[in-house]
């Protein structure tokens, strides 16, 4: 990172929260390397004089704002912990020279962060990988260029090289990677379904494939969830297809246009359709009682969602790699369940 401060700039979005402290934690964007602001670090920046409002120093958390305020936050470099390499066993089902594509398990984290230091796929990749890890995305997050949640299960490549790094940078985010997801979810989206037809920014496209199409950015009071956020948030777009129907769920394959964080789970929550099992968007959902597997999945531990398929260019020998990864058997376990 340097020595040299950070500084996030950005501009208030429209309709602002009257004072300075509630129109940060709505608008800050995500901070790189520092991960999200939470209140009390806004509130302590804005102790500390490191915001400034339309280029003024302002120290007053009550201060009022205007819609498209310049803000900009000055953050001391965070301090470079040091990641240590582990044995843990990686699902490899692609290796050469310049990246590594892996089969990452549900409940493994992608990086380190605060309160996971260790266990994380990062670590095991410094092991594995040694020092042939791609230095670019700092100590943090060497070798990754994209990530999944840490609950959900499936395919992620990491870079080796810095070469390869920059190239799958560039593919990512031009939105040239394939993407495929399998996701369970709470009712059967339906063309027929008068209600998802009402939505903005919802469609259908030929084959039955429901076209999600809304922005997303930061909850307005909840720092560590993502929600559609019509103005002001940043472009995503979704696909799902009903594979199956099981009763009152369904499986789906999901399509990433976009990536961003959360977006099949905030995207299908909003639609009325969230993922089983999901803690955070789930909201209260159940299946009905008399439903086969109603109660495995009220007790499933995680959403129910599994990164299928990986397709990109290699960045370096310039070929078309493909790679699939079937249903985990907890979630193969669940389907069957909901079968019957």
């Amino acid at each position: 990172m340097g020595s040299m401060t950070d500084r996030l700039s950005f501009h208030l979005a429209a309709e602002p929260p009257r004072r300075l402290d509630k129109a940060l934690a709505r608008d800050v964007p995500e901070a790189g390397a520092h991960g999200v602001l939470s209140r009390s670090r806004l509130a302590r920046l804005i102790a500390e004089g490191a915001v400034r409002v339309d280029g003024r120093v302002e120290t007053d958390p009550a201060a009022p704002v205007r819609a498209g305020a310049a803000v900009e936050i000055a953050l001391a470099p965070p301090e470079a912990a040091r990641t240590e390499a582990q044995p843990i066993a990686l699902r490899v089902v692609w290796e050469d020279g310049d990246l590594i594509v892996v089969d990452k398990p549900a409940g493994m984290v992608v990086h380190p962060a605060p309160g996971s230091r260790d266990g994380t796929l990062v670590n095991a990749l410094m092991h594995h990988c040694g020092e042939a890890l791609s230095g670019i995305g700092g100590v943090q997050r060497p070798g990754i260029v994209h990530r999944i949640d840490k609950d959900t299960s499936g395919l992620l490549v990491a870079a080796k090289t810095d070469r390869a790094h920059r190239g799958l940078a560039a593919r990512f985010a031009a939105h040239d990677v394939e993407r495929a997801y399998l996701a369970l979810c709470h009712g059967v989206p339906d063309p027929a379904d008068a209600r998802l037809a009402g939505l903005p920014g919802v469609a259908w496209e030929a084959g039955g494939v429901l076209r999600i199409a809304l922005p997303l950015g930061r909850h307005p009071t909840d720092r560590q969830r993502q929600a559609v956020r019509p103005a002001g948030g940043r472009h995503a777009v979704t696909r799902a297809r009903v594979l199956e129907r099981l009763g009152g769920a369904a499986l789906l394959e999901c399509r990433l246009e976009t990536g961003r964080t959360h977006q099949i789970r905030v995207h299908l929550a909003h639609v009325g359709h969230p993922l089983i099992g999901d803690p955070v968007y789930g909201g209260r959902r159940r299946l009905p009682a008399a439903q086969p597997g109603a109660q495995q999945a009220e007790a499933f531990p995680r959403q129910a969602l599994h990164a299928a398929t990986l397709g990109f260019v290699h960045p370096v020998m310039g070929e078309r790699l493909r790679f699939e990864s079937p249903l985990p058997p907890d979630l193969a376990e669940l389907v069957a369940a909901l079968r019957g």
